[in-house]
């Protein structure tokens, strides 16, 4: 009981959350750097090859030190392997396989915009399917300063020509996520969500790399510079997916979601650093979206102390 109300602390849940999103935000930069150095030929094939081999590792990273932890190998419950397998679908193959392929068909600023739809969606897909909490005034102005932030560093040069095979399926691909947060949360309760989210990434990793090597895909792992991009990589979705899910289990979804905003404010910044890109978002016009952001944080979470069944 006493790990549960620390986990339901608005404190301690912006501090995981920010940190999670901090882990994806750095992602790009580095999945940008792993094609370069890993992708001898850059082809969907080599991509979702690429996803499967880091999601495998990522899996295999919480079972292991999980299990180090415990002190025993740990397994799911055998009745749970169907549920673990259907959020590997639409959190691990779905989301990714769309992601990566919606990426390569339209530019990095629509697919960050889109993206930031994914809050939306979780939200929407937790209150209006699942009925796992009421859709309120509060829940939908939060989302859309949120996403007004997301906005303001990305408005630049926009155009919304709608490409399908881009736009299309980078936003089936936050529809997926939504539906993953939601399922992640009911199964939450009858199985560990930690030894979920590493079974889920291993079975998704493996349901990614078959198509990727029948395709013809490839990647290549010849330095060390090489090791460490992949390492990092597989570490941060195992991280921030295991810290992600106990966040799920214990507080409502709109309340861990909306911190999905600041991802693309951490893509941004450390993409800006990491890769030394030529951005044109001013620091002014960072430090406001960052602001309208933390802004629909407050207005979801208010930081008082209260039930996390009050809504």
């Amino acid at each position: 009981m006493k790990q549960k109300d620390c986990l339901t602390k608005p404190f301690v849940v912006t501090f995981i959350a920010i940190f999670c999103c901090a882990l994806w935000g750095s992602a790009t930069p580095f999945i940008k750097i792993g094609y370069q150095l890993m992708l001898p030929v850059s082809d969907t094939a080599s991509t979702i090859l690429f996803a499967g081999i880091r999601f495998f590792i990522a899996g295999a990273i919480v079972v292991m030190f999980y299990s180090i932890v415990q002190g025993k190998l740990l397994f799911p419950k055998r009745r749970n392997f169907g549920k673990i397998t259907l959020i590997s679908m639409f959190q691990t193959v779905i989301q990714y396989i769309f992601f990566y392929i919606g990426v390569a068909n339209t530019t990095g600023v629509k697919a960050t915009i889109i993206s930031g739809a994914g809050t939306f969606s979780a939200i929407l897909v937790a209150c209006l399917f699942f009925r796992q909490e009421r859709l309120t005034l509060k829940k939908l102005l939060a989302c859309i300063i949120g996403f007004t932030g997301i906005l303001l560093i990305h408005i630049d040069g926009l155009q919304w020509n709608i490409n399908f095979l881009g736009d299309g399926f980078v936003f089936i691909a936050t529809v997926a996520y939504g539906i993953s947060s939601s399922l992640m949360k009911r199964y939450s309760h009858v199985e560990d969500p930690v030894v979920i989210s590493g079974y889920q990434f291993m079975i998704g990793g493996i349901i990614m790399m078959l198509p990727g090597f029948l395709l013809g895909g490839k990647v290549v792992v010849a330095s060390w510079q090489a090791v460490l991009v992949l390492g990092y990589l597989a570490l941060l979705s195992a991280v921030a997916y295991s810290l992600w899910g106990i966040l799920l289990k214990h507080n409502p979804i709109s309340r861990v979601a909306v911190f999905s905003f600041m991802i693309p404010v951490f893509g941004v910044v450390l993409s800006r650093w990491l890769l030394s890109e030529q951005s044109r978002v001013s620091p002014m016009m960072l430090i406001i979206s960052l602001l309208l952001i933390c802004c629909g944080i407050f207005i979801q979470n208010d930081f008082k102390k209260r039930s996390i069944n009050q809504e």
